[in-house]
């Protein structure tokens, strides 16, 4: 997707952080996303809403369960496309395999930096 994040992330998450991104959702085509971290709660879960960007609601909980030894991450992703009919057949059509595309590439990159 193209994804490129244009602020520097500080050490530690807070409520009310701006986070920017280029992301090129569709044709190579790049545009601006803004999110917001709305909720934080250290070591359990944080809370990202898109403020400027592709989707009409963009809203992204990331849970963080303690194992014992390891860590269980959860993300529970809520979201609306602009444009109404023309939104949902994109979202069948690319929208959907993309998203799940980006998350597989996520866990991917988590599992190899953290269980090397």
């Amino acid at each position: 997707m193209g994804f490129v994040v244009k602020t520097e992330i500080p050490e530690k998450m807070y409520e009310g952080l701006m986070i920017e991104y280029t992301v090129k959702p569709l044709l190579n085509i790049p545009m601006r996303w803004v999110t917001e971290i709305k909720t934080v709660r250290d070591h359990a879960f944080f809370v990202d809403e898109q403020r400027v960007g592709p989707y009409k609601i963009w809203h992204h909980e990331h849970h963080f369960k303690d194992l014992g030894g390891s860590v269980e991450m959860t993300d529970i992703v809520s979201y609306e496309l602009p444009l109404g009919f023309l939104g949902r057949l994109m979202h069948g059509l690319v929208v959907r395999k993309k998203l799940d595309s980006i998350f597989a590439f996520r866990f991917e990159a988590v599992e190899k930096l953290f269980n090397q």
